[in-house]
This record gives structure tokens, sequence and C-alpha cells, in this order.
């Protein structure tokens, strides 16, 4: 498949730099993967499409506050993002903007949330793209220094300038109602929708609910640069699914329902641990790459974000979709004036 079938053109306009004023109030196109019919919703409105039986599966990780600001002696400024342990107490693994100029063996002040000097941290080794592994001069794990100096890792399509009260609503709308486990660098956008309130209300229409965990890496955003999208080298990310949540899936697989992935994210877990016709608990790593072609084992419908052009998530919604009735639906949103990524709208793939 030619990386280009997966571009297309999107208004600056319409890449939503900040999300709903409620969660549940962000548009839902629900696509209809059998007969192509698109329908226009609002995500609140999300259980008149599920029935009882349906298992909707949440990916649980939590977003560290894992990017940071950092000076070197001369003054120059440095701005980082925790990417995870670099293999020793006290060693992070980070990708450094502006980093160009700086050496193995410098030592730097990492900033805290106010900007004031809060520890020392040494460059221990540079890599290329602007990876180094750094070690922080400072009391606790890498969770604990992240929350006294770090914050939401926003994406760069996102624009903020330092508004404290922007970065308060960030620290709390980056994140889902259900988030649990901390490792991720990204949010799972699909799940940004769902409210307290709204979980409750699909509870009592009989909807069950399961969740696994992804940490997601900050290689979902990098996008296919190959010609073709099958010679694309896919990041890694860990993943978790324990005895009990396998469990209720199966039970609902059994019983009927359908299993409803909220997000690729848990699409990539839930395709990874699926063998004949049921999904078994474990933990590790995935490099699972879906494309167009691919045959799913598990997933019966997904909850989604509308995704960047050239990008292995869009190539993944296109291969449980198909190619073009995605690239009609992208062309409606556009028309219809969704709002596009991370705080943007939603979709429903039946």
């Amino acid at each position: 498949m030619k990386t280009d079938q997966l571009d297309y053109e999107l208004p600056s306009d319409l890449i939503a730099q900040h999300p709903a004023a409620v969660r549940s109030e962000a548009r839902l196109l629900v696509l209809d993967r059998g007969t192509g019919r698109l329908v226009d919703r609002r995500f609140g409105q999300l259980g008149d499409f599920l029935r009882a039986g349906d298992c909707l599966v949440l990916n649980d990780t939590k977003v560290l506050p894992a990017r940071f600001y950092a000076r070197r002696a001369t003054g120059g400024k440095l701005e980082g993002l925790y990417l995870g342990p670099g293999g020793a107490a006290g060693v992070w693994e980070v990708m450094l903007k502006g980093a160009r100029k700086v050496r193995p063996g410098e030592r730097i002040i990492v900033k805290d949330t106010s900007r004031r000097d809060f520890c020392r941290a040494e460059i221990m080794e540079k890599k290329a793209g602007g990876l180094c592994l750094l070690h922080v001069e400072a009391q606790g794990d890498a969770e604990t220094v992240l929350h006294e100096v770090g914050f939401p890792p926003l994406p760069p399509y996102i624009k903020r300038d330092d508004d404290a009260s922007v970065a308060e609503e960030d620290r709390s709308r980056y994140q889902t109602v259900y988030a649990r486990r901390c490792g991720a660098v990204a949010a799972p956008t699909a799940g940004l929708h769902f409210t307290e309130e709204l979980l409750g209300r699909l509870g009592d229409l009989g909807v069950r609910f399961a969740a696994v965990t992804l940490h997601v890496g900050a290689g979902t955003f990098k996008p296919i640069a190959a010609e073709r999208v099958e010679e694309h080298q896919i990041h890694r990310e860990s993943y978790r699914i324990d005895e009990e949540n396998a469990g209720m899936i199966n039970d609902a697989r059994r019983a009927g329902g359908r299993i409803v992935a909220v997000g690729t994210t848990v699409t990539r877990v839930l395709e990874t641990v699926a063998a004949a016709g049921q999904v078994h608990a474990g933990e590790g790593t995935t490099d699972l790459f879906i494309t167009p072609g691919y045959e799913f084992k598990i997933v019966e419908a997904m909850v989604t974000n509308f995704h960047l052009p050239r990008s292995t998530l869009l190539a993944l919604v296109a291969a449980f979709a198909g190619l073009e009735p995605i690239q009609s639906a992208y062309r409606h949103a556009i028309e219809q004036r969704y709002r596009f990524y991370s705080y943007g709208d939603a979709m429903l793939l039946l």
C-alpha cells in the first residue's frame, strides 16, 4: 500500500486546540462498515448504537506529566520529554529539544512547574534525533520527580503559552476519567470523551466494561516516512491484560456481545493477545502493525478519534473500516467542520 493513500488536506483551524467544554458534548461521526452510511451525533449519544451485552474495552493507562524544562549553565533553555527509564536508578531516557549544543558530561538545571530551579542533572549520553540519557539528581523515582517538574505532554500541534489556567485545564482534560496505571507519555485520546455519568448510563443499558493497559509512547506521533506503508518500522509499547479482564471479554463474546475497543491502543492490545476467538491474559511489549488486509480476530467495533495523515493509526482504522469508507468519512468530517486530533471529535466504527 502506498503511504500517500493515507494523505489528506486538513484546514489548520480544524485542529482542536482545546477540549470540548463538556467531554461528552464532543461530536460523534458514526460509520456503518457494512453499508458505508454516516450519521452525525454527539458523543453522549453513544448508547444509541450499543446494546446490552456489548463489552466496551478501555485503556486505563495514566499519562505522566512527562514534559519538563531545564537550562544550561550558559542560560540556554532546554525542553525535555521523558520517554522512560534509562536502565539505572535515576537515569531517564528523554527527548531533548535544544540539545544540539549540549555534550555528554554537561550538567544542567531542571526547573519545577513554577519555573524555579529544582535539581541538577547530567547528560550521560547523546543519541540520534535528540535522544539523551539524563541522570537526574533528585530524591524519588521518575514519577515522583515528574509530578514536581512536569507538564502534560501535549502533542506539538496543540499550541500553548505560559497561561497557568490553560495548563491546569490540560492536567485534568488530557487524561481519561478512568486512568489508573501511570506510564503513558501521550493520552489514549478516544477515551477522553467519556464522563463518569456517561459510563453510568451505559452500564444501566447493560453494556459491560473491561480494561487493558497500554502505555502510549511518543512513537504514536511518528509519521510513516517510507513510500510503502509496510516498510515502516512501528514503535513498541508496553501492555498488560489480567485474567479477570480477559475473562470478562471472553464471557461477553461467548454471550453474543460485541467487543468494542475504545481506541487504537486497545485494538492493538486485544489483537496482540487474541487467538482462537478469545483473548489471553499477559503482559509485554507489542509492535503489532495493523494495515489494510489485516484480519481482525476479536475487535468488532471501535471508538476512535480522527488521526494525522500518513500515520500508523490512520492505517489501523483503514484496515478496520476499509480505506475508501474512511476516506469518505474524513471528507465528510472536514466538510461538516468536525474538530480533529487529540482534543477533537470522535468516530464510532460499527
